[in-house]
């Protein structure tokens, strides 16, 4: 699939102005960051986390397609927000000089935020090459000592695992690190995150109430109230990650009598977990298991539709992924690499994520947005698993036998 509208948005301005102008332009260029939702006519599809594609060996970046007549799957820009917190660009060093990054987050989605970096420094140049986070780490490899990239930015915890266990990326300085906590960050420096989604379980208000959804999420086979009511999505990045966390918490044996026991209950199966939002604001089922920016992004279209999430407690399905960058141990300046990505976590960059796409920021002091009745939970109030790290979501090779040994297409 492609990246859907490559140019961006149009009919913006503000773009080209000098760091120089930034005590001036600050409060106007945040503006521009979170119009850009609103502007843009193009929706993300999917953030295909693990494999960077559809579980079944194909690959692709964050895939994001046109929706003309359904609800957007990229958010809008939001009125009335108060000034994001963190670091605004104003106070970060300039950027200066070509910079070639290896993206695995699609370029209807980042190009805007890179096309506003170059604008800032007028000597700052961004090469990016598009493709899935998995290709993408298999080309480093690959390439070895001759690859391009300078920095490697990822859909997903996993592909940033990866490509660090192989040693091809370098420490962060702790300036970098400090605003992100340390549970979305490697313990040696060798990655970050930049923006999170959380694992939810998304149900219909007009045939569940909060309390009928069970927090813990090996309760569901057995709940006769969700027996033909739950929706899952097996052939998707997300789940599968979801999966991965189950296989290496609980065991291979109880993940199978899991996956086993959700088809005797008659779950339904969906190409992707917008699809799921959507059925469970039409009433097609109840309830399902997605991250959480989908139901959030049905809810901004669709305000009134009887459609919340809950969580569930230090388990699997509880997850909480993040997309991030790496600086790749082929890169010419490691110095623009880190200010880089201390851009990717500036005030600016994490109100656009949290306004455009939905996804929870990183640092403190930038809210999640909560559209309709939704009460989001801050990052700080989730309940992820506490065992398990994000790179060794990585290892999606077992997940997969085990998902086929249910007798899942994958």
């Amino acid at each position: 699939m492609t990246d859907g509208d490559s140019s961006g948005p149009t009919g913006l301005t503000d773009l080209g102005s000098p760091k120089s102008d930034m005590s001036e332009r600050s409060v106007t260029r945040r503006r521009y960051l979170a119009g850009l939702g609103t502007a843009g006519a193009v929706g993300v599809a999917g953030c295909n986390d693990l494999t960077g594609g559809n579980g079944n060996g194909a690959t692709a970046t964050e895939t994001a397609t046109p929706d003309e007549d359904g609800p957007g799957q990229i958010g809008s820009g939001r009125e009335g927000r108060d000034a994001p917190g963190g670091t605004p660009v104003a106070e970060l060093p300039d950027l200066s000089g070509e910079l070639d990054v290896y993206s695995g987050r699609g370029e209807a989605l980042v190009g805007p935020l890179f096309s506003y970096l170059e604008e800032t420094y007028p000597d700052f140049t961004i090469r990016p090459r598009y493709d899935g986070s998995t290709d993408l780490v298999n080309r480093i490899l690959t390439e070895g000592d001759n690859a391009a990239a300078d920095v490697f930015y990822s859909v997903n915890a996993g592909s940033l695992g990866a490509l660090a266990a192989e040693g091809r990326t370098l420490s962060l300085p702790e300036e970098v690190r400090e605003p992100v906590p340390a549970a979305y960050q490697d313990g040696d420096g060798r990655w970050i995150g930049t923006s999170g989604r959380a694992r939810t379980i998304p149900y219909n208000t007009e045939q569940f109430s909060e309390d009928d959804i069970p927090n813990d999420v090996f309760a569901f086979p057995e709940a006769s109230a969700f027996e033909g009511q739950m929706g899952w999505t097996p052939t998707y990045g997300s789940f599968q990650a979801f999966i991965t966390a189950m296989r290496i918490l609980n065991g291979p044996e109880e993940t199978l009598d899991w996956l086993e026991g959700m088809q005797a209950a008659n779950v339904q199966q969906y190409g992707d977990e917008f699809s799921i939002a959507q059925a469970i604001a039409d009433g097609e089922i109840g309830a399902g298991f997605a991250n959480h920016y989908y139901t959030l992004r049905v809810l901004d279209a669709r305000p009134n539709a009887p459609l919340d999430i809950a969580f569930t407690e230090g388990d699997a399905g509880a997850i909480f992924n993040v997309a991030g960058a790496s600086i790749v141990d082929t890169v010419s300046d490691e110095d623009l690499a880190s200010n880089f990505i201390r851009h990717l976590l500036s005030a600016e960059a994490q109100e656009y994520f949290a306004t455009t796409t939905f996804e929870y920021p990183m640092i403190p002091g930038v809210e999640p947005v909560q559209p309709g009745s939704i009460d989001l939970p801050t990052i700080d109030e989730l309940n992820p698993p506490t065992e398990i790290n994000l790179s060794q979501l990585a290892d999606l090779g077992p997940t997969l036998e085990l998902m086929r040994e249910a007798g899942l297409n994958v």
